[in-house]
């Protein structure tokens, strides 16, 4: 081989494999010491405070307005008939489509073996969680008396109600109970080594107690290593397939009916693209400023945002051509109730909201074609907002226009949100921002044990030293430029 090949050899391995996943001449010791002093520091940046201040705020926000719904009725909301879904449905469906992105980072990129995952899929397991919880919250508030939800239960009562299994409601109950449990059981497990240094380092008795009682008598032994990754890989091929079914058994909700507008089989894959799209777009604004906040451009790199820019931009692209696909089945099929439908979205009362949801999850996106966008924070930031209020605007176009315009002039309705609505809005999002603070202050955000396996210092590229781990073999070449050389170990 000539010098000017042997030359281009490594730059053209560079740029196909990208830049190291772990930046800055970091260790693997100080991997360790830059994500534990996060939890370990007495005080958090003066930023955390104030964003948890309002967040809590927020937070208080809803739980009062919870407590005026219970005491007056769904009366002080605008729904109406026909529109009995509003707010509440809206904000249920937007928030378990952002839970989507973390089960997806943890579960389906890790049988992919994509690497980069690693400094993120912490994050995002503790996103999908937290909207998960205020999903949860509407469709329990929205039966307006919440006192008697036992009569949902399969239980002998005096009324001989009994719940409809044929239902997509029902469905829903156990698809989103199911994601939640192995979402946090997938969260805790990842945890565990981690939380194990946690207890080792703590210099206090109570966060000695708490971390050991947590982390399970974790030793790090060979045996403990293996049957976690076992466990590990099993949760994750059981969470493949929930990543793909909630939100599939959400869209039934609608598919299954009648309304115009919702009776469509394009439905669940549609649903699936865009709880992906807003689920990344969501991950893309908690990191840009934790990483900020707490010293990780080391860890989370531009790479990782640029890998997340990139899903971004093919997700919304999916959304963007099952739009048109819409537009198109309502004209070919020649309903005249469909061509209705999505003309009265473009061009009727709701039109502000459609052409909102337009511009924010097809147009913006498209930035990111451009590598310049796609590495600048700004313009991360500005398309992340966006993409997490064109989704929200796309639920609210589903639910809203095609229940008060549907079959009748006569019974057509217009709904209009009153301040309960949108204050519970706000609030639900200050409750999820206010768990998140929290996860950031006291639990290890980042995969310490998991960044480590994919740095050239853990020697897992070395052919006689597979070691731990899913993430040996097949980073080769990265020891050889950082060592020198070619390993001759074997």
């Amino acid at each position: 081989m000539s010098r000017s090949t042997a030359e281009a050899v490594p730059a053209l391995d560079e740029r196909i494999r990208g830049e190291p996943l772990v930046a800055g001449g970091e260790t693997l010791a100080s991997v360790t010491e830059t994500v534990c002093a996060i939890v370990e520091k007495p005080r958090p940046p003066r930023a955390w405070y104030v964003a948890f201040g309002i967040s809590a705020m927020l937070a208080g926000l809803l739980f009062a307005m919870i407590g005026y719904l219970l005491i007056e009725g769904t009366g002080v909301w605008g729904i109406n008939v026909p529109v009995g879904w509003g707010f509440d449905i809206t904000n249920f469906v937007f928030w378990v489509g952002i839970g989507h992105a973390g089960t997806l980072i943890s579960a389906i990129l890790f049988l992919f073996r994509q690497k980069w995952r690693t400094s993120i899929n912490r994050f995002a397991e503790a996103m999908t969680i937290f909207a998960v919880l205020c999903a949860g919250l509407f469709p329990a508030i929205h039966v307006g008396r919440a006192w008697v939800e036992y009569w949902m239960f399969p239980i002998p009562n005096n009324l001989s109600m009994w719940p409809n299994f044929r239902s997509p409601l029902l469905w829903d109950v156990f698809a989103v109970s199911t994601y939640m449990i192995v979402s946090l059981l997938f969260w805790y497990m990842g945890m565990i080594p981690d939380l194990a240094t946690l207890r080792d380092r703590a210099r206090t008795r109570i966060r000695r107690f708490f971390y050991g009682l947590f982390s399970l008598g974790w030793r790090g032994s060979n045996r403990q290593w293996h049957r976690y990754e076992r466990a590990y890989l099993l949760l994750a091929a059981l969470a493949t397939p929930l990543v793909l079914s909630v939100h599939s058994v959400v869209s039934f909700d609608f598919a299954v009916s009648q309304v115009p507008g919702w009776h469509t089989t394009i439905f669940p894959p549609y649903f699936v693209a865009g709880a992906i799209f807003g689920g990344f777009a969501m991950v893309l604004l908690l990191i840009v400023p934790s990483r900020e906040w707490f010293g990780l451009k080391n860890l989370i790199t531009m790479r990782h945002l640029e890998n997340m820019t990139k899903i971004v931009l093919a997700t919304g692209s999916m959304v963007g051509y099952a739009y048109l696909i819409e537009i198109f089945i309502a004209w070919y099929s020649g309903n005249s109730l469909e061509r209705f439908t999505f003309m009265n979205r473009a061009l009727g009362p709701y039109a502000w909201a459609f052409w909102t949801m337009v511009s924010c999850n097809v147009i913006l996106p498209q930035l990111f074609w451009f590598k310049r966008f796609r590495r600048s924070i700004p313009a991360i930031l500005l398309v992340a907002i966006g993409v997490n209020i064109g989704m929200w605007f796309e639920r609210y176009v589903i639910i809203v226009t095609s229940l008060s315009r549907d079959f009748l002039p006569s019974s057509w309705g217009h709904f209009t949100p009153t301040w309960v609505d949108l204050c519970t809005l706000l609030g639900s999002f200050g409750l999820f921002f206010t768990l998140f603070l929290l996860f950031l202050r006291f639990l290890p955000i980042v995969a310490i044990a998991e960044v480590k396996s994919v740095m050239p210092e853990a020697k897992l590229d070395r052919d006689v030293h597979h070691g731990q781990g899913d993430y040996h073999g097949d980073i080769p070449r990265q020891h050889e430029r950082q060592f020198g050389g070619p390993e001759t170990n074997r």
